[in-house]
């Protein structure tokens, strides 16, 4: 079976609360998680809630990492979605989970996009009456 993206949710729990509320920081360890995944970060936002909480994102070639932070209960919810061959979402947990240090975690992986196609790679497709060639690394 064939996917164009692989999906991982992963919950952190009792983390430290301050660093939860830390856009700065979640934003360059979020980078960093993208980078070991081996990953092309593209752009980055993030935005701290009052009275707490930040919401983040970095756009990545191969897709987006994504936080979520409750830090009241010491909670994130953390999405690592890339496409194609060339990035390991894996990494990117592993990474972020070292830094947050959260004292449990749940994961679970999801595939994205499983086609009934034999092969993947350079299938021409039609998008706005406009031929394209997708690329295997990249969504579309």
């Amino acid at each position: 079976m064939k996917a164009l993206g692989r999906h991982i949710l992963a919950e952190y729990f009792d983390c430290d609360r301050e660093l939860l509320n830390d856009p700065i920081q979640l934003e360059k360890f979020l980078k960093q998680a993208a980078i070991k995944s081996n990953a092309t970060v593209v752009s980055s936002s993030f935005r701290t809630f009052e009275p707490f909480g930040v919401s983040g994102v970095v756009i990545i070639a191969e897709s987006h990492l994504a936080i979520h932070t409750w830090p009241e209960y010491g909670f994130a919810s953390v999405d690592f979605f890339t496409c194609g061959d060339s990035a390991n979402p894996w990494k990117a947990h592993e990474y972020l989970k070292s830094v947050l240090k959260p004292l449990k975690t749940e994961e679970k992986e999801i595939l994205r996009g499983v086609l009934n196609i034999d092969d993947l790679k350079f299938k021409p497709v039609l998008i706005n009456k406009q031929k394209i060639q997708t690329d295997s690394a990249v969504c579309v």
